[in-house]
């Protein structure tokens, strides 16, 4: 069961506008990152479904953050099927993000009381994802679609939350754009954990890094 209230993960999603996306067979690495981000001010992490360990990886993690980062909201992303949704459920995910819209996943999602956030390219999928009860969507690939298509879409739909994920870097010119067509937060992956920083196991790199984009959102969300 999850640990965080719906309403709760939703606002948090909204207050830091990032959440970072990561995955990794090493328990160790994933567990590295995790603090890195933690102590860097990170409340939502969002950990991907890609790797063989990554159920094993992703249950230790729940339970660690529980004590260790008690305020970290932590959440299971590429999910295709209800199935594999209903396994994350049960080891306590907080919410789920997907790359595709698969109104199963939500009705699973809806049942656990968590939020689903669907990865969508048009208006009608948009349309149909929040109909299948997604409050947050996530717009991906973000760099085929780019800012402008938020800012687009931000005309007929003014009160869908977006989550952009692909394509963003965690830079002053990037985040600008994002947040300035009118993104509500960002997911960012392998660029806050460049590969020479995972090589050399540099966490703290890790913590810098994060923590300079949050501060960069914070600023635009001013």
């Amino acid at each position: 069961m999850a640990r965080f209230d719906k309403n709760a993960t939703l606002a948090q999603v909204q207050a830091t506008g990032l959440v970072p996306l990561f995955t990794h067979n090493d328990l160790d690495i994933c567990l590295g990152v995790l603090r890195a981000c933690y102590e860097a001010g990170v409340r939502v992490f969002e950990f991907t479904n890609r790797t063989e360990n990554s159920y094993i990886n992703f249950k230790e993690l729940i339970r660690i953050a529980e004590t260790e980062m008690p305020e970290m909201i932590l959440g299971i992303g590429t999910i295709y099927d209800a199935a594999t949704a209903k396994k994350y459920i049960e080891v306590g995910t907080n919410f789920i993000v997907a790359p595709i819209m698969n109104p199963e996943v939500g009705a699973v999602c809806q049942e656990a009381g968590i939020p689903w956030m669907p990865g969508v390219m048009t208006v009608t999928e948009i349309y149909n994802a929040r109909v299948a009860g997604a409050e947050f969507i996530k717009i991906f690939p973000g760099e085929v679609l780019g800012p402008a298509f938020v800012k687009a879409l931000k005309g007929p739909m003014a009160d869908v939350q977006v989550m952009v994920t692909g394509g963003v870097s965690p830079t002053s010119e990037s985040l600008k754009a994002w947040f300035g067509a009118g993104a509500t937060a960002v997911g960012i992956g392998s660029q806050l954990v460049p590969k020479e920083v995972l090589a050399s196991k540099n966490f703290a790199e890790v913590t810098t890094i994060v923590g300079h984009a949050l501060k960069l959102i914070k600023e635009l969300k001013v």
